[in-house]
C-alpha cells in the first residue's frame, strides 16, 4: 500500500482525524500496517479534497503543502466575526448588501499577487505560541501581512441561501448577531445576502481573510459560511471518496481500487528512465554521472517502479527523495 487515498473530508472533523480513520479502515480490513499522513491541513469547518499519503508516498506529503489549491466558498454579507467564519462572535455589522455586478467588478483587485493579513484564529505562531490560543485567551493578536497569489477568482453562483443557522452551534460557540437580509434578490442591481466564489490560490493563502477583505472592499463586512476544497495539487474531487465508502472498501478488500500510485503526486515532474545499475546506485543514495536530460527535478523510474525523486545539475544526478519500492 504505497500511494494516495484522496478523501472527501466531511465538515466537523480535522485532518488528523481523517488520517486516523484511514488507519482504522486499513486495520479493520486486514491490510498490513503502513505509515500514513495528510498532504495539507483542512479546517474542521471545511470539506473537500484531502490527500492522504500511504507508505513511501508519505515522503512526498510535504510537496502537497507547497501546491496550489482550489476552493469554493460562500461569503455571508452583513456580519464579520472574530474567527471570520460561522463559529465566531460578531465584531462588526453592516446593512449594506452588494450587487452581483459590484462583486464581479471588485474581484480583479484580489487576483494576482496580493498582500494578506492572516486571521487571528490561525495556527501561525506568535512568540512561540499558536495565534488561535492567544486569541481564545482574549489577547490581541497582531499578525504581519504576507504575500500570496490568487491565480483565479470568479463568481460561482449568485444568490446563496443564508447559512447563518450554522453559526453558534456546538461547544464553546456563541450566537452571532442577527444578519439583516435587506435586498434579497438575484438581479445584477439588487443586493445579495451572500455569494459563492471559486478561487485558485497559492500556498499560504487564507480564504477566510480573502472573504473578509472582499467584503470590506465592497463597503460592507462578511464572513465565510461554506468552504470546500475541490482540488489540492493534482488531486481533485473526481478521485475522492467519502470515509464511509473508504471503510466499506477496506472491509471488502477492494481498497486498492481507490489507491492512486505514488507518482500521481508528481504529475508535474517528468519521468526519467534509468538502467538497473543506475537504479541500484540511486537506491543507495549515490550520485549518477552521465545522464542526458534537462536540468531540474525528475522522477527516476526503473521499468514501472519509481526509484527516487532526483535532481539533475550539469551531468550529475542526485537523490532528493529515495523510495524503497521493489
Amino acid at each position: 500500500m504505497h500511494g494516495w487515498l484522496v478523501i472527501d473530508k466531511p465538515v466537523g472533523i480535522g485532518s488528523t482525524q481523517v488520517v486516523g480513520a484511514v488507519k482504522r479502515a486499513l486495520r479493520e480490513g486486514g491490510y498490513p500496517k503502513v505509515r500514513a499522513g495528510h498532504g495539507g491541513t483542512l479546517d474542521p469547518l471545511a470539506s473537500g479534497v484531502l490527500p492522504v499519503a500511504l507508505g513511501e508516498a508519505t515522503k512526498l506529503a510535504g510537496r502537497m503543502l507547497d501546491s496550489d489549491k482550489v476552493y469554493e466558498f460562500t461569503i455571508a454579507f452583513g456580519v464579520e466575526t472574530d474567527t471570520l467564519d460561522g463559529e465566531g462572535v460578531a465584531v462588526a455589522t453592516s446593512d449594506r448588501r452588494p450587487a452581483v455586478a459590484e462583486i464581479e467588478a471588485i474581484l480583479p483587485r484580489f487576483t494576482g499577487a496580493i498582500e494578506q493579513v492572516p486571521p487571528a484564529f490561525s495556527a501561525l505562531k506568535v512568540d512561540g505560541k499558536r495565534a488561535y490560543d492567544l486569541a481564545r485567551a482574549g489577547e490581541e493578536v497582531a499578525l504581519a501581512s504576507r504575500s500570496v497569489t490568487i491565480h483565479a477568482l470568479e463568481v460561482k453562483e449568485g444568490p446563496h441561501p443564508n447559512l447563518l443557522p450554522q453559526a453558534g452551534e456546538g461547544a464553546n460557540q456563541r450566537p452571532l448577531l442577527p444578519l439583516p437580509l435587506a435586498g434579497e434578490g438575484g438581479g445584477e442591481g439588487e443586493g445579495l445576502p451572500s455569494i459563492t466564489l471559486t478561487a485558485m490560490v497559492s500556498k499560504g493563502t487564507y480564504v477566510r481573510s480573502l472573504a473578509r477583505d472582499i467584503a470590506r472592499a465592497l463597503d460592507t463586512v462578511g464572513h465565510v459560511t461554506m468552504l470546500r476544497r475541490t482540488k489540492a495539487g493534482p488531486f481533485g474531487l473526481e478521485s475522492a471518496i467519502s470515509l464511509d465508502k473508504l471503510a466499506d472498501a477496506a472491509k471488502a478488500r477492494s481498497l486498492e481500487q481507490h489507491l492512486l500510485p505514488l507518482a500521481a503526486g508528481l504529475d508535474d515532474i517528468p519521468a526519467l528512465p534509468v538502467t538497473p545499475d543506475q537504479a541500484g546506485a540511486l537506491r543507495q543514495g549515490r550520485t549518477v554521472i552521465g545522464i542526458a536530460a534537462q536540468p531540474g527535478l525528475h522522477l527516476a523510474i526503473s521499468g514501472d517502479t519509481p526509484v527516487a525523486l532526483v535532481e539533475l545539475s550539469g551531468d550529475e544526478l542526485r537523490v532528493v527523495r529515495g523510495f524503497n519500492l521493489e
